[in-house]
């Protein structure tokens, strides 16, 4: 993991220890940042300067410089490195600008996994889709997550999720089945693995988080990280999600970062449905396959992973399986007899190549 140079690691360890500093926040650090040039600078300034700096009361420029936040920053930092987990400091090397689209990006984010040292390649429109939805979702829609998943991964897409149960655990599972590059956005610390089933699942993830190492997970962290997912992707998709739900909660973040969000449609009744939904009334992209999310966002689809050695029925019905599809659909897209067409589907069904949820075929 690449050390961040003496300056860097000086700014690093005053962002930290603002960071530590009570009442503090995102957006007072960064007005000190900006005020004095560096948070260096801010720490050594003195209380008449600190004075100056618009929004700080009395209490909290007090309480900058203070030695307990300094001395949490450094025994943060020593942790970090024996955790192999990478601080990255807002206006350093290594932070991602995707994250600029926020009005309050986090001072700090703590990274860790394969790729945590190329976070700055999430431009200000990164080449990533965000996926998420809710974590009691249907069995097609846990389906489709994969599928999709796997297809933008092979297309060289990042997919964002927050490895809840559920709809991000599909989506993270189906980008690193398909060899692809997947970014969990947690609200618990990176080393504190929630829930804790996924801890196989995260080894093969680049994780992120806003929270100092140890942190467990807690209910306000979840909607925080929302708009981190949010930020961090070019697109969010919504597979399934009630109309008050952290889902629904992303996608406001996303069209307040400017970026695309995208919807996936179900069937009427369900409570599952309704956030999508209401998503594409309000023109959100209807969504049923990777090639839907390319199309819109202007970046070039990538060739399908090859098919397995089938005889030519299954053959054709597998690729007539771009998107969910009835068994009328695939009869007229295939032009196969319905038997035919019948004994193929239980034949691909039998390999793992094919599923029927709700009356409907998936990959």
């Amino acid at each position: 993991m690449t050390a961040p140079a003496p300056t860097d690691q000086a700014e690093l360890l005053a962002l930290l220890t603002l960071r530590f500093t009570p009442g503090l926040g995102p957006l007072r650090i960064e007005a000190l940042r900006r005020h004095f040039g560096r948070a260096e600078a801010a720490l050594a300034a003195p209380l008449t300067r600190l004075r100056e700096v618009p929004g700080l009361d009395t209490k909290t420029v007090s309480a900058i410089g203070s030695p307990a936040p300094a001395e949490q920053a450094r025994t943060e930092l020593e942790r970090a490195r024996r955790a192999r987990v990478r601080l990255l400091g807002r206006g350093l090397d290594g932070y991602p600008p995707a994250l600029e689209a926020l009005s309050d990006p986090p001072a700090v984010l703590w990274a860790r996994g394969p790729e945590a040292d190329d976070l700055a390649e999430l431009r200000a429109v990164p080449r990533s889709v965000g996926i998420v939805g809710t974590r009691g979702a249907s069995p097609h829609a846990l389906s489709l997550t994969r599928t999709l998943a796997g297809e933008l991964a092979h297309a060289g897409v990042v997919v964002v999720s927050g490895l809840a149960r559920g709809v991000d655990t599909a989506a993270h599972q189906g980008a690193v089945d398909a060899g692809g590059v997947s970014l969990a956005v947690l609200g618990s610390a990176v080393d504190v693995i929630y829930p804790r089933e996924n801890a196989p699942l995260a080894r093969q993830l680049t994780l992120l988080s806003e929270y100092p190492l140890g942190t467990g997970p807690n209910k306000p962290h979840f909607p925080m990280r929302n708009r981190l997912i949010a930020a961090l992707s070019a697109g969010v998709l919504v597979v399934e999600g009630e109309r008050k739900s952290g889902s629904l909660i992303t996608a406001t973040h996303a069209l307040d970062c400017g970026r695309t969000v995208f919807a996936v449609p179900g069937r009427a009744g369900d409570p599952r449905a309704s956030g999508p939904h209401a998503l594409i009334r309000d023109g959100a992209v209807l969504t049923e396959s990777a090639g839907d999310i390319l199309a819109e966002l202007g970046w070039a689809q990538a060739a399908s992973p090859p098919l397995p050695d089938l005889p030519p029925e299954q053959e054709s019905v597998l690729r007539a399986l771009s998107a969910p599809a009835t068994l009328d659909d695939l009869h007229a897209a295939t032009g196969l007899a319905l038997p035919e067409l019948q004994t193929a589907l239980v034949m691909l069904q039998l390999q793992g190549l094919a599923q029927e949820v709700g009356g409907r075929w998936a990959r």
